[in-house]
């Protein structure tokens, strides 16, 4: 039945047809929804009633997209003055009075993922990354640093997902005497939808035992309606913040930045600009980033998923589409208020299809926070330093914030000054790596990688102590083979495969 309602052509006939069948998934998926509702007690039923409101928009929406989100012909590269370098806006410097434009900050991380792809039970954020500091370790060090600094108060707003709030809730306790005021937030719960029948999968309100796979987090563009339906919204209007900083809670180097938020506040107020997306140069590893575009004169963002597959390695190119997407977003609150009344936000639905354990297809929906851009007045991009976009996604990542190119200050990570070039070593570690335990058991410590250029180890390896890596090392044990590299050992541009044991006697 999805086929037969997205593959139809556009005769008139059929259009009615179509219009029907659509009718018809609506009122299924409204009366499965009820029926799910009855089963949750009175407080659940209230704030899931407020999901499935936002869910049913959503798939009202999906059902009525016909073809690509962009027509490939209409996309042009963003004006210059539309994404400003990130040095011309640090050549204003900054006012006497700082902690003013601060008084009207605050910073929301985006806390709804999970460590399951690192082999990590429970959030992300609180996987130890450096001196065993986590995530949310380094982020409340660096806002109360703000804080101290600026003599400021600056909140920090975590928006959790059903499946990060409890374990996130009961780790806040120990930021009690921390000179920073933490929020927490919900996203969304939405029902992944069977693919052939487009209907919840779910059996009741539960979200463990069999309903474990039928919720999901509907990406982090549920951010404004969350947002706004939990009151925070309204409190921060209230209490005179006027921006928010969006950022991963995972992108370490997504710290405020005092000459943005200076740039903002410093706008005519006729002219203020209401979102700022900072954008990075591509790199060989960024090619299935988003980028920015102009389209039908807004500025807009450009996903991999919503491009034409005739089109994807012109999409790829690092010549044609130069920067990508940090996600660090500038957003303005009053203008968030403004869109969710007028219900303005107009976001591109990401279809993203899993195959469940059992094999079945399921379908989630998703929207991106940046896809609103082109919503906001005045948008803009910065094109900021790559120093700003430090994400730990794999082992591999986690590799290189731990090792010593980078030094730790008042949360911040920076590059150290003693690396001769300002650009990240590549690392690619095997799968003997993936998982954060094995990971560390494979290191007596973290070798110093402050002269490295790329790094492959694949296999069975270990690291003895105080070992040294410097300009192309590729280590490979076969199957069956293993590697020790033992402590003490300098690898220059070297390839190391075969057996190498060493055992006490």
């Amino acid at each position: 039945m999805y086929l037969s309602l997205v593959g139809l052509t556009r005769g008139g006939a059929m259009t009615e047809f179509q219009e029907k069948l659509r009718q018809q998934h609506e009122e299924s998926l409204h009366r499965e929804l009820e029926a799910l509702l009855s089963t949750a007690n009175h407080a659940d039923a209230q704030s899931s009633r407020k999901d499935f409101q936002g869910f049913q928009k959503l798939f009202h929406r999906f059902l009525q997209v016909k073809g690509p989100s962009v027509e490939w012909s209409k996309i042009n590269r963003p004006p210059e003055q539309s994404v400003q370098p990130y040095e011309k806006i640090k050549a204003k410097g900054l006012p006497a009075d700082i902690s003013t434009c601060l008084s009207k900050l605050a910073v929301v991380k985006l806390n709804g993922g999970l460590g399951t792809s690192m082999g990590c039970k429970g959030p992300k954020s609180l996987i130890s990354v450096r001196n065993e500091n986590t995530f949310l370790d380094l982020t409340v060090q660096q806002i109360e640093h703000l804080n101290k600094t600026f003599n400021t108060d600056v909140p920090l707003v975590l928006m959790n997902s059903f499946n990060t709030d409890d374990d996130t809730k009961k780790i806040l306790q120990k930021y009690k005497h921390h000179r920073v005021n933490i929020h927490t937030f919900n996203q969304s719960r939405y029902p992944r939808i069977n693919k052939e029948s487009l209907l919840p999968i779910a059996k009741n309100m539960a979200v463990n035992g069999e309903n474990a796979e039928a919720w999901y987090p509907p990406g982090h563009g549920d951010i404004y309606s969350s947002f706004s339906n939990s009151g925070l919204l309204d409190k921060l209007i209230t209490e005179g913040k006027e921006y928010i900083f969006v950022s991963n809670i995972d992108n370490l180097g997504a710290t405020v930045d005092l000459f943005i938020l200076h740039h903002l506040m410093s706008q005519p107020a006729d002219k203020r600009c209401e979102f700022i997306m900072e954008v990075t140069d591509k790199t060989r590893a960024d090619v299935k980033g988003g980028t920015l575009i102009q389209y039908d004169d807004h500025l807009r963002l450009l996903e991999i998923a919503q491009v034409p597959k005739a089109h994807v390695d012109e999409f790829k190119s690092v010549t044609k589409f130069k920067i990508f997407n940090t996600n660090n977003l500038w957003i303005s609150l009053p203008a968030i208020r403004r869109l969710q009344d007028k219900n303005a936000l107009d976001m591109e639905i990401i279809v993203n299809p899993k195959t469940l354990e059992g094999g079945l297809n399921v379908i989630q929906l998703e929207t991106a926070v940046g896809a609103a851009i082109k919503s906001f007045s005045n948008a803009m991009g910065v094109n900021v330093p790559r120093s700003r976009f430090l994400p730990v996604k794999t082992s591999s990542d986690l590799l290189l914030v731990m090792s010593n190119l980078y030094s730790l200050d008042a949360g911040s990570l920076t590059m150290s000054k003693r690396r001769e070039f300002p650009t990240t070593p590549h690392v690619k570690l095997g799968s003997s790596f993936t998982k954060v335990q094995e990971f560390l058991s494979r290191f007596d410590n973290i070798p110093d990688m402050l002269e490295l250029d790329h790094l492959t180890v694949s296999g069975d390896v270990t690291f003895g102590k105080n070992v040294s890596l410097k300009g192309t090392v590729i280590i490979i044990a076969n199957h069956g083979d293993r590697i020790d590299i033992p402590a003490g050992a300098m690898l220059e541009n070297k390839i190391v495969s075969g057996n190498l044991r060493i055992l006490d006697h």
